[in-house]
């Protein structure tokens, strides 16, 4: 029994045990949209995904034994500033996976978060954000308990950890595509995790190319959460959950047998379909710029002029991602050059590809 100064009297589980762990996770890019969700955030339709290579967030997390009666989270910064509404998140967060991970009750946190690209924008900073704090959770976990003792389990419920605090993050903690969402073609899917759908990928889709073109930078007026709300009233949602259903089986055929053409009638019409679902919401809402309507119209002409296989894609935000196959690079940033950047905040995006997934940093890696 240990007598702290605050005059808390408890038994110490890990009287002796401080120190941190460190994930880099990246963030992905949908190309089945997930738009809408039932409670325990399990969501309303199937998604697939890219994951991203150079769109990340770092995150070291440190502990030490608990001060009071349980642990708390002592501190939150997120690219060097501190936050107190993200805080508060991660605050919620680490309560609502209490279950999963009893252990944190003996332990004060503090959590600091670098990201790769602007977050709030539309690219998906809570994926990143939360799969990597699932990650460092998982390896606290591990280390503590050899448990879970191989990588198949612990990717598995780092997934399921990550889904609970943003549902797409369930997806960044695999490489490559990745499906989250019960899918008849996929027996192995599931609400409640991700899995990785990199066994069956023709070479054309293989190694791709995504161009983030940042329209605007500033936060969105309408967070993600507020708009998989609306859904609930939206009196398209119903039809939509069948097109994502539909979308996610042709899609997975798609990068079977590698019609690009296809992929690039699919992935578009997601994205038309996402922000046509935003405006006809109540309130409805507008997400899109002018910039990202003058992109689009060029993308569409340089694809109709070269036969490039270039397919833009939006996520819940103004950014266009352009994705292609990465033999296509050189063509790609041409015509980001001379046509596209002009519609970019500041003249910048990010040349971004298909990632290999998520990275814990050793100390030899600092």
């Amino acid at each position: 029994m240990q007598n702290n100064d605050d005059g808390f009297n408890r038994v110490t589980a890990f009287p002796e045990i401080s120190g941190s762990v460190q994930w880099r996770s990246p963030s992905n890019i949908a190309l089945v949209k997930y738009w809408g969700k039932r409670k325990g955030q399990i969501p309303e339709n199937p998604s697939i995904s890219i994951t991203l290579k150079k769109s990340h967030t770092e995150t070291l997390l440190g502990y030490s034994p608990a001060k009071g009666q349980s642990g708390i989270l002592t501190g939150f910064s997120l690219d060097r500033r501190e936050l107190p509404a993200f805080k508060e998140r991660i605050d919620r967060y680490l309560s609502q996976i209490g279950d999963l991970y009893p252990f944190l009750k003996d332990f004060d946190l503090t959590i600091s978060s670098t990201n790769s690209f602007p977050h709030s924008s539309g690219i998906a900073s809570s994926a990143s954000a939360l799969s990597a704090i699932a990650l460092c959770v998982t390896s606290m976990e591990r280390m503590l308990f050899s448990s879970p003792s191989d990588d198949y389990s612990f990717f598995r419920k780092a997934s399921y950890a990550a889904r609970i605090g943003s549902g797409s993050a369930a997806r960044s903690v695999y490489p490559g595509y990745v499906l989250w969402g019960s899918a008849a073609e996929i027996p192995h899917s599931a609400n409640e995790y991700a899995v990785p759908l990199n066994d069956n990928i023709h070479a054309e889709f293989k190694d791709m190319g995504d161009a983030i073109l940042i329209v605007d930078e500033s936060p969105k007026p309408v967070s993600s959460s507020k708009g998989h709300s609306l859904m609930e009233s939206n009196p398209w949602a119903t039809v939509r959950y069948r097109q994502a259903e539909m979308h996610t089986g042709r899609l997975i055929e798609v990068l079977a047998a590698g019609d690009a053409e296809e992929f690039v009638r699919i992935v578009e019409k997601e994205a038309m379909t996402l922000h046509s679902l935003m405006m006809s919401s109540y309130p409805g809402y507008i997400l899109l710029k002018p910039g990202t309507l003058q992109i689009i119209e060029k993308v569409r002409q340089f694809r109709l002029d070269t036969r490039v296989p270039l397919a833009f894609t939006l996520d819940a935000g103004p950014n266009v991602h352009l994705i292609y196959p990465a033999r296509f690079r050189e063509s790609v940033k041409n015509l980001i050059e001379q046509q596209l950047v002009v519609h970019c905040s500041k003249g910048r995006w990010i040349d971004d590809n298909t990632g290999e997934g998520p990275v814990e940093i050793t100390e030899s890696d600092s």
